[in-house]
């Protein structure tokens, strides 16, 4: 049975949500959820991706409306019909994907929608000195009138929590803050939240990184099939208990364990250099192995991959495949050569989000199912089904639009398109970025069955727990360099990567 919602303290929450129903057509997104938040307080909202979580922060936006249930701010009912709404009432959402225009300043970025005026003209001064001292608020120095485009992840999330902080927001809702966060700026990010909920602000906090929930949340409220769970206190909970919750099992291992021999070296790599992002890196991949490469942001892991699958020209290096020398100039060229790449951004470099998931499936493999110039529906289809069922895919139908799946299950149509083509090394980079846990496990054991069957795999992560977890050796890169090698990951730690990553 669901937990009983926490009361509050003395005073009222700054939100409560009770009872709380939503239906789709077809679907059912919520069921009499509910969710208490109070002032000066990080509450972690978690569960699987499809547990009713967006539709939640939607409601809040003033995007959806409630079917059934109350939404109280400040301890007095309230209609959120929509953004203006919202706003008026002090909520402020932060979505992963940033609402921000790249060719404005940080300033008008800042008070686009509330310019300052002063007898008809723009009072550029003032905006400029109010951007300064918000910024300063959040322990970040950010130039006001530098261009968007030209600031770094970490500063735009600064720019979009300093607009909930200039129209007066009380409760900001954190969508996965950190996906695109270095360490640094993850702690960073961490002391402005810190911050704000000394000052009495209320913060949801959205995130399938458990580590952070222990970091910087007090309490937790778990969905899962739309339906409320519990809210426990962080101090309460294990990382075991937590996934738990969310995921409604018990999972006795969260990293599978793989039985795979490794074999003879598949790939192998010689002074590959893109200056200034790759300097001389070299080493090899063998068969029936996962090879972890990681490192900071900006340390040139995802260029590493780009080099190995054609998408980007090396100025210098030399790659082998099975002892064979192979010149990857171009995607295409990598593909027929056996190396696919499962990208960091799979919305927009994995799939065509508004095609079917069949036509996605098929899209690198036309050659099989178009032999002579029109689709062989039948062979194309059966392909397809034969996927779907044996990596259990989540889908409607062959028909489904791309964006209309959970990351999960994203990921695995955009795996599913390479298995197909039986490539040989496949490259992951950043397998499980905006995945719940449920859908990891099913991911690794994905990997690991990979393995098994001779595939030679190159992880690149930044979730440290990921890399120890799943490979058998660790690289990790710093400044486009290899700054070390760990043979045995079963027996390596935190500390001594993020040694090698700050070299």
């Amino acid at each position: 049975m669901p937990d009983a919602v926490t009361t509050a303290d003395a005073s009222s929450p700054l939100l409560r949500m009770q009872g709380i129903s939503k239906r789709f057509p077809g679907v059912r997104a919520l069921h009499e959820a509910h969710l208490e938040l109070r002032a000066g307080e990080v509450l972690a909202l978690l569960g699987e991706n499809g547990a009713g979580k967006s539709t939640l922060i939607k409601m809040l936006a003033g995007v959806h409306q409630p079917d059934e249930g109350s939404i109280e701010v400040h301890g007095s009912p309230l209609s959120i019909s929509g953004p203006m709404v919202a706003r008026q009432a002090g909520i402020a959402v932060i979505h992963q994907e940033f609402n921000l225009i790249p060719a404005l300043s940080a300033r008008e970025n800042l008070f686009l929608g509330q310019e300052r005026t002063r007898l008809g003209w723009l009072a550029a001064g003032h905006e400029r000195r109010e951007a300064s001292r918000l910024f300063q608020r959040l322990g970040m120095q950010i130039d006001p009138d530098r261009a968007v485009r030209d600031l770094t992840v970490a500063q735009q999330q600064v720019i979009e929590i300093a607009r909930a902080l200039s129209f007066n927001a009380r409760i900001i809702v954190m969508d996965e803050p950190t996906a695109a966060l270095s360490p640094r700026e993850v702690e960073g990010l961490f002391k402005s939240i810190r911050e704000l909920r000394s000052q009495g602000y209320g913060i949801i906090y959205v995130s399938h990184r458990l580590d952070e929930i222990f970091e910087v949340c007090d309490r937790a409220t778990f969905l899962r099939d739309g339906q409320y769970i519990a809210t426990k206190n962080v101090s309460e909970l294990t990382r075991e208990k937590m996934i738990e919750l969310m995921v409604g099992r018990s999972l006795d291992q969260e990293f599978p364990k793989r039985k795979s021999q490794r074999g003879a070296t598949r790939l192998a790599v010689r002074g590959l250099t893109r200056k200034p992002t790759v300097r001389d890196v070299s080493f090899e991949l063998r068969r029936g192995e996962v090879l972890g490469l990681t490192g900071l942001i900006g340390a040139g892991r995802t260029e590493v991959a780009r080099l190995l699958f054609g998408a980007d020209r090396a100025d210098a290096g030399s790659v082998t495949l099975d002892g064979k020398a192979v010149d990857l100039r171009s995607p295409r060229q990598a593909i027929a050569s056996g190396v696919c790449l499962l990208t960091e951004d799979r919305k927009s470099q994995g799939l065509v989000l508004n095609r079917s998931i069949l036509e996605n499936f098929s899209l690198p493999n036309l050659k099989r199912f178009a032999p002579w110039g029109w689709i062989q529906q039948r062979a194309e289809r059966k392909a397809f089904q034969e996927f779907v069922g044996q990596m259990r895919i989540k889908i409607s139908g062959p028909a489904q639009l791309a964006k209309q799946l959970s990351g999960g299950n994203q990921q695995k149509i955009v795996l599913a398109k390479w298995l197909q083509r039986n490539a040989d090394v496949i490259i992951f980079d950043e397998p499980t970025r905006g995945i719940d846990v449920g859908a990891k496990f099913e991911i690794y054991q994905l990997i690991n069955n990979l393995a098994e069957a001779g595939k030679a795999i190159l992880m690149i992560s930044s979730e440290l727990p990921e890399v120890l977890g799943m490979a058998d050796r660790i690289l990790v890169m710093h400044g486009g360099r290899i700054t070390g090698e760990i043979p045995r990951a079963a027996e390596a730690t935190q500390e001594q990567i993020m040694e090698l990553a700050v070299r």
